[in-house]
């Protein structure tokens, strides 16, 4: 952007303080570069720098109108057909297939021709030529909003074409826009300097850089800087305002706008809590994760998972679940910074602070199972090339004894066929059979830890039970840890040992499985949590009273607050029936698996709403 701006100050600047000694004639025709001439003089004495500095101005000036042109023209016509009726919309369609069949440069010649050669002419053919690919890509991407919602119903609620144009499609489009104007803007410099450079755009006595570069031309072989200077500003230029539209397009975004970094520094290393007993295989002691500017998103989660158990990660969506999950993996998304007391996989340290891990023992120690083995499968790539891949590359298993072994997973996970299931793409699985290869990939390696995130949302009630059986037979016969995240309490509550419940990026209580099914739950937002679930008997359990059958579905009032908005004491305190007032300023410690102050009272539940 600096350097951009420094092109713009002398656009003006230029022609007012060198003007003189740009159009001077001299004796001094062809002269090499010197101290008095930097880039030498051309045919007539004229000194090459100053007049490269002085075309600046033109040049950019035709380059905007010309960007204008095919911008506006092209944006116009790529969103005004989804604004408008069917039947204009698909002759609009057809309209700018058929401009865009033609190439841009080869319409612009012709434009040209047809005005004639100047600088007008120039700005005007290369404008209309650059519209197609403009209408094009703008129509493709305003396709995408055009069906949304939101859409839908300002078209329902009477809201005048433009207005929709303006309000709904333009601002979800405008940072691709920014972006192609950006880069149009170079490709637009380009082709007028082409057009001038063939005697078809600028006429003398006027000059631009393309102008300049022709006449330099002449002079290739004795004085080639004078061809260079002009080659450079538009090559530079070019360049310059290519990385402006990632700028651009950053700032105009409501949802990505720029950061304010309010830690200058990481936050000391918390101490140890030593909470996890012997022989842990996982071990996440204090970890917290945090934004550029110092927001916290996951706030000191401590939990371990034993070899062969189970432990569940339940919560509403963005109470760090996920996260805590992808931290664990080493896959923190970037921008996001961690930092833990302890974070270990038996003996392998995943703190980020202790630098690269081995990525052989990463990639073999711990499995993922996604939430939607669809996109993360490579659709290009075959299924067993994909299952394959770890034990190739980490273990230094043969093609063949890979393949063996993946067909062996495939069966060990129920998928029928897999002689075939292997030579065949994701697409042509269906999402149950996905899934069940994603859970393969995993389990492959033999690895010590398995991740599951959310992997049952995107099924269907039948196969999501054949998934859970699935995770459970895995964990009890080889003795494999798994983390396994849900929004869902009744199904942790059926799969895993052991739950932590998260909210707000803590977690505010940890308590068995068995407890959490028979209702055994302490802290109020585990209670609500169960009482909005459905409950069914279980076989560990007693089955239900009349009235636990007969009681009412319940609903947590208002929401979580956002990261930036917590409040400095407990998060749930607006949202809690079990309300004191400490809880509004004083964040509750963790004390016998539990985070919540109106537990650790001795006040009884029906007294504890008091003057909050």
């Amino acid at each position: 952007m600096a350097g951009l701006s420094l092109i713009a100050v002398l656009a003006v600047i230029s022609p007012l303080v060198w003007d003189g000694d740009a159009s001077a004639l001299s004796g001094a025709a062809r002269e090499g570069v010197s101290a008095e001439h930097w880039l030498g003089t051309d045919a007539l004495g004229r000194d090459v720098l100053t007049r490269t500095l002085v075309a600046t101005r033109l040049t950019l000036v035709m380059t905007l109108a010309a960007t204008a042109i095919a911008g506006a023209s092209g944006i116009l016509l790529g969103t005004a057909v989804w604004v408008s009726g069917p039947r204009l919309r698909e002759a609009g369609l057809r309209l700018i297939d058929v401009m865009v069949s033609y190439p841009a440069l080869i319409l612009a010649l012709v434009v040209a021709a047809v005005l004639g050669a100047g600088p007008t002419a120039a700005v005007v053919s290369i404008g209309l030529g650059g519209c197609p690919a403009f209408a094009r890509l703008t129509a493709n991407m305003a396709a995408s909003v055009a069906r949304r919602d939101f859409v839908s119903m300002a078209r329902l609620m009477g809201v005048p074409p433009h207005r929709v144009l303006a309000r709904h499609l333009l601002p979800n489009i405008s940072g691709p826009l920014l972006v192609l104007l950006s880069v149009a803007f170079a490709q637009v410099l380009t082709a007028l300097s082409g057009l001038s450079f063939l005697g078809l755009g600028v006429q003398s006595p006027e000059y631009d850089w393309g102008a300049l570069l022709s006449t330099g031309l002449e002079a290739l072989y004795t004085n080639p800087a004078e061809a260079i200077g002009p080659a450079v500003a538009i090559t530079g230029t070019g360049i310059l305002a290519s990385f402006v539209g990632d700028g651009l397009a950053a700032g105009a975004d409501p949802r990505g706008g720029p950061v304010t970094r309010t830690a200058t520094r990481r936050p000391a290393r918390p101490e140890p809590s030593r909470r996890a007993p012997d022989g842990a295989l996982l071990t996440v002691d204090g970890l917290t994760i945090e934004l550029p500017d110092g927001t916290r998103l996951v706030d000191g989660v401590t939990f371990h998972v034993m070899p062969g158990e189970i432990v569940g990660l339940v919560g509403e969506s963005g109470s760090g679940k996920s996260l805590t999950a992808m931290t664990v993996a080493r896959l923190l998304p970037d921008g996001l910074t961690s930092y833990a007391a302890r974070l270990t996989l038996d003996d392998l340290d995943l703190d980020p602070d202790t630098g690269q891990v081995d990525a052989g023992r990463l990639a073999t120690e711990i499995g993922i199972v996604y939430q939607d083995p669809s996109a993360s499968f490579n659709p290009a790539l075959r299924i067993g090339g994909q299952l394959t891949e770890v034990l190739r590359t980490h273990q230094g298993v043969s093609r063949t004894r890979a393949r063996a072994r993946a067909v062996e997973a495939l069966e060990k996970v129920r998928i029928l066929d897999p002689e075939t299931v292997v030579r065949q793409y994701p697409h042509e699985l269906s999402g149950g059979m996905r899934q069940r290869a994603m859970i393969a990939s995993a389990v492959l390696p033999e690895p010590k830890l398995i991740v599951a995130d959310e992997p049952t949302t995107a099924l269907d009630v039948t196969v999501q039970a054949e998934v859970l059986d699935l995770l459970r037979e895995i964990s009890r016969g080889r003795s494999t840890g798994m983390l396994f995240i849900s929004h869902d309490i009744g199904v942790v509550g059926t799969l895993c040992h052991r739950v932590a419940v998260m909210y707000a990026g803590r977690v505010v209580e940890e308590l068995s499985a068995r407890d959490l099914r028979a209702g055994r739950a302490r802290h109020p937002y585990t209670r609500a949590l169960l009482t909005a679930a459905p409950r069914l008997a279980d076989h560990e359990d007693h089955v239900l009273d009349e009235a636990s059958r007969r009681r009412p579905l319940t609903t947590i009032a208002g929401r979580p607050p956002a990261p930036a908005e917590r409040p400095a004491g407990c998060a749930f305190a607006a949202r809690c029936p079990l309300v004191y007032q400490r809880c509004t300023h004083e964040l509750p410690a963790p004390r016998d698996g539990v985070a919540c102050h109106a537990v650790a009272s001795d006040t009884p539940a029906a007294t504890a709403r008091d003057n909050a």
